[in-house]
């Protein structure tokens, strides 16, 4: 694993996608209190993306850090960990 980038490392882990994304947007809030935009800049794995003014999320590349719930300063999202069985599987550490 040494000399390894950190997207070849992500690309070990599988994801078990559920129908149902564990995380949902205000977008009123995000859309009327949110100047900076921080979810766009500080999730790791890029899952937040700004089309036409609004930011949405693709649960599906989540990593579940978490990152992105404590930068979230106007309370704009709701995270939780995905159902039982779902989400990622990390197989190398």
């Amino acid at each position: 694993m040494n000399g390894l980038t950190v997207p070849e490392k992500l690309s070990f882990n599988k994801f078990e996608l559920d129908e149902h994304s564990h995380i949902e947007i205000d977008r009123e809030i995000c859309r009327t209190k949110c100047i900076s935009k921080v979810c766009l800049f500080i999730c790791p794995a890029k899952v937040y993306k700004e089309h036409k003014g609004e930011v949405t999320a693709d649960h599906a590349g989540c990593l579940e850090c978490g990152t992105c719930l404590v930068a979230c300063t106007e309370k704009a999202l709701r995270w939780h960990y995905p159902a039982g069985g779902f989400g990622i599987i990390y197989r190398n550490g």
